[in-house]
């Protein structure tokens, strides 16, 4: 289906207009226009491939992938492979000095979580992208949780890498919920740039990055997305990108509101941040 149909078949559906359709679906005004990304089939699938091992190891690099696909059937170079990553926005999770940095000209905010207690609501929120195949090409999903209960409080897909499809997911979280006192994400463009500081800093949020390649800095959104790829995005065929924001969407409802957690004492993210709101209000 081309874009034009794309956008015909949508405004078709209710009187509204399609900014308002797009925030109701929680996808960005320019998946819409969704165009297959120039790759051909057979790299398409590699890249699936790659993701899926990413997925498993994630602490695996270029050299450990391309050792790693030919027990899946798949043979890649390990130049390749490293290309694809970055296409792909994935990186390996190893700790390594941060020795350098792709956008010079952002600054780079100090890591604040260190050693601090979190244990209540909207005291810290932590946002990641990552990748999300699609039948003909790929696209990009944002999320933004709240650190002490993992409830997930705002999302999108997005066709590019840009930082407007972030913004859209922060603004929506903080009508919602509110501002949380610090902000943590990794050191990536998208939040790094000035629409997302900006955002942050109008609303009295303090700002915190972690370290290049630390995924243990931001270890609950990497489990989040280990486990929606792998008991929802792989299990199903995402043909575009209204399927797959069907998918996502039932997942994300299904994660917050019916999946219990040990460490949340068996409750759900719903329930946890919810009963953090009433004991704060209580208090």
């Amino acid at each position: 289906m081309s874009p034009k149909e794309r956008k015909k078949m949508v405004s078709k559906r209710v009187d509204i207009s399609l900014s308002r359709q797009c925030k109701i679906l929680r996808i960005s005004r320019s998946s819409l226009y969704y165009m297959p990304v120039g790759f051909s089939a057979e790299t398409l699938e590699l890249m699936r491939q790659i993701d899926r091992v990413f997925t498993q190891y994630p602490f695996f690099g270029s050299r450990q992938i391309a050792a790693y696909l030919p027990r899946k059937g798949y043979h890649a170079g390990r130049h390749r492979v490293r290309r694809l990553m970055k296409v792909m926005g994935l990186e390996a999770i190893y700790k390594r000095p941060n020795t350098s940095k792709k956008h010079p000209e952002n600054r780079i905010y100090p890591y604040l979580l260190r050693n601090m207690q979190i244990t209540r609501s909207n005291q810290v929120w932590c946002a990641d992208i990552t990748y999300i195949p699609v039948k003909r090409g790929f696209l990009y999903l944002v999320a933004i949780m709240d650190w002490a209960t993992r409830k997930v409080l705002a999302w999108r897909l997005s066709n590019t890498m840009d930082a407007s499809f972030c913004k859209e997911a922060l603004d929506e979280a903080i009508a919602k919920y509110g501002p949380p006192e610090i902000m943590n994400t990794d050191q990536g463009s998208q939040f790094t740039g000035a629409v997302w500081i900006t955002t942050l800093s109008e609303a009295g949020v303090k700002i915190s990055m972690d370290g290049r390649g630390r995924y243990l800095d931001n270890i609950f959104i990497e489990r989040l997305w280990r486990s929606l790829k792998q008991e929802a995005v792989y299990l199903h065929e995402l043909t575009d990108g209204f399927v797959a924001e069907r998918v996502i969407s039932e997942w994300i409802t299904f994660y917050n509101t019916d999946r219990p957690h040990t460490a949340l004492d068996k409750r759900t993210p719903d329930e946890a941040y919810f009963d953090d709101k009433e004991i704060m209000k209580a208090a």
